[in-house]
């Protein structure tokens, strides 16, 4: 008892104690640790686990640096396809290209007759995007017209290029007859060709409206003139929108693109007729199927009840009836019967008897008295 007194009194051999403990502790742990490092080790051995490269995540994240010269064109990869998949059901309208082919017709021979030349005009695509990206792809300068589609209380937006527009002031105006109409830079489009590219989207909304015209009445008209793309917002940035694409091909290669952008909550309102296969598909027969179908309703059974009275009662006496109770109803034998097919009352007859069997004499025609109901 006097040596452990004298140990514990005595610093050094307190320190010395304390050392030796905190060193077993460190080499349990050290014993511990060794064959968890040596198990992944193992595991790192078997499983070879690899790290992707920066080409490999940037065509995982549709960076594909290789395509189109390092820029990615049309965002059809990666994480883009993914945040474009809500837009995939917008773009099989097949009524749309339907309506978009007759426009086409329509527009060339309408511009034909406006320039007296041979213009000829192409749908060169027809794509969802969203309308923030349509706005930052606008090759600058151009003039953007905002139109309202009256029917649908809605805008749309049609754009024309500056090859277009200068194509189109030559061949009105008399120009030089050149390959390629040089732009002045620095100024900005005057009056008379501002004037010039509003007769010309005049007439290609009159003939959308034409084109719209046998699947459902549409108007489309001028609203006003934008020369800056952000002074042409119609909805939302990230709306999805249709853009229609025409390419306008004239005389002494000259031409441009011309395009008309609607976004889906404009085509919201005749959306079920855009999804038809065909023109007028909801309005087709099956002769064959509906004598078959009438052939079937003749022979099927259906339950009719005989119903002499109604009466309404407390729940507190429907609660009290018991075997033997008597229901008084305010009719007689005589009062007529109502003869009910599936709660809907179809005639009325008198109760009477034929042999052992309960039978009822039709008084009122049936087709009169559901013509009556």
């Amino acid at each position: 008892m006097a040596e452990t007194e004298a140990k514990v009194d005595n610093p050094a051999a307190a320190d010395e104690w304390a050392a030796a403990l905190e060193a077993e502790e460190k080499a349990k742990a050290a014993g511990t640790a060794a064959p968890a490092a040596a198990g992944d080790a193992a595991a790192g051995a078997d499983g070879e686990q690899r790290i992707l490269n920066q080409d490999e995540i940037d065509t995982l994240l549709g960076f594909d640096v290789k395509k189109e010269g390092g820029q990615h064109g049309g965002r059809n990869d990666g994480i883009f396809a993914i945040m474009d998949k809500s837009m995939t059901a917008y773009e099989k309208l097949p009524m749309l290209e339907v309506v978009f082919d007759r426009m086409v017709r329509q527009l060339s021979t309408a511009l034909r007759n406006f320039t007296s030349e041979n213009v000829d005009v192409s749908l060169d695509s027809m794509v969802s995007i969203r309308f923030e990206d349509y706005l930052n792809s606008i090759p600058l300068p151009a003039l953007l017209v905002v139109f309202r589609a009256v029917e649908w209380e809605n805008f749309g937006l049609v754009t024309v290029d500056s090859s277009q527009i200068y194509s189109m002031v030559d061949i009105l105006l008399g120009g030089r007859k050149t390959s390629k109409p040089q732009r002045t830079e620095g100024r900005p489009y005057t009056t008379i060709e501002q004037d010039i590219v509003k007769r010309m989207v005049d007439i290609v909304l009159a003939e959308m409206s034409s084109a719209f015209e046998p699947l459902s009445p549409a108007s489309f008209h001028f609203d006003r003139l934008e020369s800056n793309p952000r002074f042409a917002t119609i909805t939302r940035p990230g709306n999805p929108a249709l853009l229609v694409r025409f390419r306008i091909d004239m005389v002494e290669d000259r031409g441009g693109i011309l395009e008309v952008l609607l976004p889906h909550t404009t085509l919201e309102p005749i959306r079920d007729l855009l999804l038809q296969m065909f023109m007028g598909e909801n309005f087709g027969q099956d002769t064959v199927w509906e004598k078959h179908l009438g052939k079937e309703l003749r022979s099927t059974i259906v339950e009719i009840e005989a119903m002499l009275d109604e009466k309404q009662v407390t729940l507190k006496d429907v609660m009290s009836l018991k075997v033997g109770s008597t229901l008084l109803m305010d009719c007689t034998p005589a009062d007529p019967v109502t003869l009910r097919c599936g709660g809907i009352p179809v005639t009325t007859g008198v109760l009477g008897r034929i042999g052992d069997n309960m039978a009822i004499s039709l008084q009122d025609s049936i087709k009169r008295k559901m013509k009556e109901t």
